[in-house]
C-alpha cells in the first residue's frame, strides 16, 4: 500500500494559520498527512486541536533579525530533513523566504509560496530594494508560486520579481468564506440589535487604524459629508496602529466626534457588519481583502479604493463603488452617493452577497488547492 503524501504548512506566527487555514488542514488530512510549522505560542497549541494535526514549533521573526533568522533558517532544514515532506507550502513573507530556502536546502521537491500581498510597491528607496531582495529569493528557491489574485501577480511581473510562472487559484482569494458562518442568522442579528440604529445611515470600516489604511482621507470624507447630513454615522473595528499612526488631528476627530464610534479589535464582525449599511476600505495598499468579502456576504455593498484584490472583489457599479486611492474628495462623493441614492443602493445591496458566493465560497476555493496539490504532487 502506498503511503500517504506529507504536506507542510508553514507561517511565520501561527495567527496566520488560524486565519488562512481555519478547517483547511483538518480537511486536507483526509487525504495527506498533514504538519503545521510556526512560531510557538498558545495560537499554535489551538490550532493542533481544532485541526487535528501535528505541529512543529519554530521561532521565527516577523522584522529582519540577521542572527535569529539564520537560526530559524538552520532549525527548518533540520526539521524538513527529519520530516521529510514532499511539498512544503507558505505563507507570510518571513515564512517564505526562510520557507522556501530551508526547503530547497533539505531537498523537497515542490516548494510552494503564496503572496497575500506586497510591500514593496508601496515602499521607496533602500527599504523597496531590500523587500524585493527577499522577495525574489523567495521566489527562485520555490517551485510554484501562487499570487493572491491578478493585481499581485501584475504587481510581481511588472517589479521584475521572477519570470517563473505563477498560478493564481480560482478567483484569486486563498481563504474562502464560510458562507453559513456569514450570514444574518437569528443570532447574528439578536446581536446587531445591541448597537444597530435604524435612524441613520451606517458605514463601517474593519481594519487597522493607520495612516495606510486610509482612516485620515475616511475621516476627512466622513466629516464632509456628516456637515451635509446628520443622519450618518462611521463605526470603525480594529486596533490603533502606533508604528503608522493617523495624525493628532484625526486621533482627536476619531475619539471626540458623537457620530464616529470606535469599539477597538472585535472577536466576532458579524454584528457590527450586520447594523452596518455600508463598508468603507479606503486602503492604500491590500493582498485580498477578506473584509471586503465577508461584507459582502452579509449583504453589504462595499465603497472601496482601486487596489489590488479590492478591485477584484468588487465591480464598480455593481456590487459596490471603487475611488481613487489618496482622495478624500472622491471619497466623500461615492460615500454620499451610496447614502442618498436609494434606487443605486439597493442594485448594489441586491448583488453583493450573491457576487461573493459565486467566486469566493470555501468549499470552491479549497477545491482548487486541492486539484492544485493533486498536479504538483504526481511525479513525486
Amino acid at each position: 500500500m502506498t503511503s500517504r503524501k506529507k504536506i507542510i504548512r508553514i507561517s511565520t506566527i501561527p495567527t496566520s494559520l488560524n486565519v488562512f487555514c481555519k478547517d483547511l488542514l483538518k480537511d486536507l488530512s483526509a487525504d495527506y498527512d498533514v504538519v503545521a510549522v510556526s512560531s510557538p505560542g498558545k495560537p499554535l497549541d489551538q490550532l493542533e486541536k481544532r485541526e487535528g494535526v501535528r505541529t512543529i514549533a519554530v521561532p521565527m521573526e516577523r522584522r529582519m533579525s540577521l542572527f535569529k533568522d539564520l537560526k530559524a533558517l538552520i532549525s527548518l532544514v533540520r526539521v524538513f530533513r527529519k520530516e521529510r515532506p514532499d511539498l512544503v507550502h507558505s505563507i507570510t513573507p518571513k515564512a517564505g523566504l526562510l520557507g522556501m530556502m530551508a526547503a530547497r536546502l533539505a531537498g523537497v521537491k515542490v516548494r510552494v509560496h503564496t503572496f497575500t500581498g506586497l510591500v514593496f510597491p508601496t515602499a521607496t528607496g533602500l527599504k523597496r530594494r531590500i523587500l524585493k531582495a527577499t522577495d525574489r529569493m523567495t521566489c527562485r528557491c520555490a517551485t510554484h508560486i501562487i499570487p493572491e489574485g491578478e493585481g499581485v501577480k501584475r504587481d510581481l511581473e511588472k517589479g521584475r520579481v521572477t519570470k517563473k510562472p505563477m498560478k493564481i487559484l480560482g478567483f484569486g482569494n486563498v481563504r474562502g468564506i464560510d458562507l453559513d458562518w456569514y450570514a444574518r442568522t437569528p443570532e447574528v442579528l439578536e446581536k446587531a440589535g445591541e448597537f444597530a440604529r435604524k435612524d441613520v445611515f451606517t458605514f463601517i470600516f474593519i481594519g487597522r487604524i493607520a495612516k495606510d489604511k486610509g482612516v485620515e482621507e475616511l475621516v476627512a470624507a466622513f466629516l464632509k459629508l456628516l456637515g451635509d447630513r446628520k443622519d450618518v454615522r462611521l463605526l470603525l473595528a480594529g486596533e490603533w496602529e502606533f508604528t503608522d499612526p493617523v495624525s493628532p488631528q484625526t486621533e482627536s476627530f476619531l475619539k471626540n466626534t458623537e457620530e464616529i464610534n470606535w469599539v477597538g479589535s472585535v472577536p466576532d464582525v458579524r454584528p457590527y457588519l450586520a447594523a452596518s449599511d455600508c463598508l468603507v476600505l479606503p486602503s492604500y495598499r491590500e493582498g485580498f481583502p477578506n473584509s471586503v468579502i465577508e461584507a459582502g456576504a452579509l449583504g453589504l455593498p462595499c465603497v472601496v479604493t482601486d487596489i489590488n484584490g479590492a478591485n477584484e472583489i468588487i465591480a464598480e457599479g455593481e456590487n459596490g463603488l471603487i475611488v481613487p486611492a489618496k482622495d478624500s474628495a472622491s471619497l466623500y462623493s461615492a460615500m454620499k452617493l451610496i447614502a442618498e441614492d436609494k434606487e443605486l443602493y439597493s442594485k448594489l445591496k441586491e448583488a453583493a452577497r450573491p457576487m461573493v458566493a459565486s467566486r469566493y465560497e470555501r468549499g470552491f476555493v479549497w477545491s482548487c488547492l486541492k486539484a492544485f496539490y493533486k498536479e504538483a504532487l504526481k511525479d513525486v
